[in-house]
């Protein structure tokens, strides 16, 4: 863990020279919370039979009514991404011995939605139809390059707001301008676990909570 305070200033090294000899490194830390526009949902459908091709026929089927339950959504089909398809054979093992069972066919697709108030009705038509798998959801931002900004403008104003309490206390004088400055941001959406959904439950609910995108800023300023 890093620590801002410590070892929160040094002597400069000879490229610092500038007119004054004291160097102080300060972290800034910045957050805006905002409310997701945006979910990326995987969901596949997952077959299994002794006949190869019968499972695969199946699960083409399948994936083709998931689909079309998400089209009448109103969720664009440029929206819709396969991500995977696989295809294992399956086995039993009886007293030691490797027994043929059959084949699984797996067939994973990413869809964004944007309509987020519809997540949970999107979700329930989904498995209707023949999904059986649901993965995970993760909650981001569109146009997020504004947010990112106020983080920034947050975090240096942080930083400035240590590094000003530190030469006080150090009844030094500080020079208010910086000079040199290293982003390092961190957006991450939010994400939910694994889900297990059924089409018997009713309508799911699906929180979408909030995102907060962060900032951090090492900033260096002369005193």
């Amino acid at each position: 863990m890093y620590y801002p305070y410590v070892n929160a200033y040094r002597q400069n090294t000879p490229n610092d020279h500038n007119g004054s000899n004291q160097v102080m490194t300060v972290l800034g830390n910045g957050s805006v919370s905002v409310q997701p526009d945006v979910a990326n949902v995987e969901l596949g459908v997952i077959t299994e039979n002794v006949s190869l091709l019968e499972a695969q026929q199946a699960n083409a089927t399948t994936m083709n009514q998931v689909i079309e339950a998400l089209l009448r959504f109103g969720v664009p089909r440029e929206n819709i991404q396969t991500t995977s398809y696989t295809v294992n054979p399956r086995y039993d093992f009886v007293d030691g011995e490797q027994i043929f069972k059959g084949y699984q066919v797996s067939n994973m697709i990413t869809v964004e939605i944007t309509a987020i108030d519809q997540i949970g009705s999107i979700l329930d038509a989904a498995v209707e139809s023949g999904a059986n798998q649901v993965n995970s959801i993760q909650f981001t931002v569109q146009n997020s390059d504004t947010y990112e900004q106020q983080a920034l403008q947050e975090a240096l104003a942080n930083a400035y707001d240590k590094a000003n309490a530190i030469a006080t206390s150090m009844q030094v004088n500080l020079n208010p301008i910086p000079f040199r400055i290293e982003e390092r941001t961190d957006t991450m959406p939010i994400p939910f676990s694994k889900l297990a959904l059924s089409a018997e439950a009713g309508a799911t609910p699906i929180e979408p909570g909030q995102i907060v995108i962060r900032a951090t800023l090492e900033v260096k300023f002369r005193y």
